[in-house]
């Protein structure tokens, strides 16, 4: 058998056997880090989204959000800057594509904050800009969800939009430096309680982790797979390399009795 082995025919096997064995292994890594990054998303969705909300300066200033805050349920006081509304391009929503509506609000500390205040859909054409429900020039308690910045795109959408929710673009656009982190709104309320009209909520964030675990169990098993392949060709050509040695006993295949054989008899 190991003379079948280390013949050139199945060494080349074996090798190529083992780089399907190599790259299984990396892809089954690649998997596995998915899963990982998918399921730490979702223990910081677990852990703040639902949680009690801590005031806005407590959490955020002027350096980036860290991750570990992401999401992060918090409240703020103070006006919108409404003349200075912001437009987000392209933004999914329940698979129909239009704008989220971001608007700074500054607080009664004078720090700035992005709020995101929803979505809104495109208008007939892209010249016409969409309708969207101004925000509130009085006074407003803000509640929401903390969100890192978005990378750049690299692009220069019009005036007044963005391609993207990075704040480096939208700090430009506004004219004045913005906080380390955008607010997605829960709720707004008014001194009297009451609620200003808005743009359609956001989505609730999505903790699903995917299959990406399981994919990553099944290329580790798949390493097997070539060796397994190459044991069993070698194995058979080993076993009949053996029947055609000199002094083995050949035993004749049985004949097959065709059913019209059996009508002719």
């Amino acid at each position: 058998m190991l003379r079948v082995l280390i013949s050139r025919r199945w060494l080349g096997a074996l090798a190529v056997a083992l780089a399907f064995a190599v790259a299984a292994f990396f892809l089954g890594r690649w998997q596995w880090h998915r899963y990982e990054a998918k399921a730490a998303r979702a223990d910081r969705i677990h852990a703040h989204y639902d949680a009690r909300p801590r005031p806005v300066e407590d959490v955020l200033g002027a350096a980036p959000l860290p991750l570990a805050l992401e999401w992060t349920r918090v409240t703020m006081h103070g006006r919108y800057a409404g003349s200075q509304t912001l437009l987000v391009r392209n933004r999914p929503f329940e698979g129909t594509y239009g704008y989220e509506v971001l608007v700074p609000l500054v607080d009664d500390q004078g720090s700035t904050v992005l709020v995101d205040r929803g979505w809104v859909v495109n208008a007939k054409t892209a010249e016409t800009p969409p309708q969207v429900p101004p925000a509130p020039s009085d006074a407003v308690t803000v509640t929401g969800w903390l969100r890192r910045s978005e990378p750049s795109l690299g692009r220069r959408p019009p005036a007044g939009q963005l391609a993207s929710i990075n704040l480096q673009e939208a700090s430009r656009q506004v004219g004045r430096p913005l906080l380390g982190g955008y607010v997605v709104l829960e709720v707004e309320r008014r001194p009297d309680g009451t609620s200003p009209p808005r743009p359609t909520p956001l989505e609730a964030p999505d903790t699903d982790l995917g299959p990406h675990q399981a994919y990553a169990f099944q290329w580790w098993a798949a390493m097997a797979g070539g060796f397994v392949l190459v044991w069993f060709g070698a194995r058979r050509e080993y076993r009949e390399g053996k029947a055609l040695e000199p002094g083995a006993s050949l035993v004749p295949a049985a004949r097959k009795v065709r059913i019209w054989d059996e009508e002719d008899a």
